[in-house]
């Protein structure tokens, strides 16, 4: 099984990622936790590149075909192999992000989008996605303010830095496509704290797959 959390900056992926391998472990599923960009060794060097503040300047079809590879290399290396052993692949972001960062906050062709996806990657979808939904303005501010306290690294805020009006197109592009793929998309109240978002997921785990 393919699950993917998806959602803006602040919006907690990283820390319910881990909350969702525990529970499922503990049920007896081996999983496999991975991120975009950055899930292998030369994503990580592609990320280094894209999330560093000063890569700014940037064009967005750069930013899209670095996505990309990082994507290509991702599902190669560590995605199909995983899958085809049986485990549980767990990633912070996947397609869906560039879907809606790319396509809808930076106004490329969405068509486009999808046709890279399609022929270069044979078009592997996730079985789950959850998206972590909350107001971009909350997710800011717990974000810069895990920046501020350390727990959440200083060179790796090139879109932390775009302005609020890009983040509520992204936030826009994510509950657009989860209307669209309402068997996929879990929406998932990310305003509320850590240990009520986990319960939420975790009631969404046992009503999808765990039954």
């Amino acid at each position: 099984m393919f699950i993917t959390l998806e959602g803006i900056e602040g919006s907690g992926k990283t820390t319910q990622i881990v909350h969702i391998s525990e529970f499922l472990e503990s049920r007896g599923y081996e999983c496999v936790l991975t991120r975009e960009p950055g899930g292998t060794k030369i994503g990580e060097k592609i990320r280094a590149i894209l999330l560093d503040p000063e890569s700014k300047d940037m064009d967005p079809l750069a930013e899209l075909l670095l996505y990309t590879a990082d994507r290509a290399q991702h599902i190669k290396e560590l995605i199909i192999p995983s899958l085809s052993t049986g485990k549980i692949v767990l990633c912070d972001r996947y397609f869906d992000a560039t879907v809606v960062y790319q396509g809808f906050a930076r106004g490329l062709d969405i068509a486009l989008i999808n046709s890279l996806h399609k022929l270069a990657l044979n078009d592997l979808k996730p079985d789950i996605t959850f998206l972590l939904d909350l107001p971009p303005e909350t997710g800011l501010s717990r974000a810069w303010k895990q920046i501020d306290n350390g727990t959440r690294v200083g060179h790796e805020t090139r879109f932390e830095k775009e302005k609020l009006s890009f983040h509520k197109k992204v936030r826009a592009g994510y509950l657009e496509l989860a209307r669209l793929e309402p068997g996929r998309f879990l929406i998932i109240d990310a305003s509320k704290n850590e240990n009520q978002v986990k319960q939420q997921i975790i009631n969404a785990l046992r009503e999808k797959c765990l039954k």
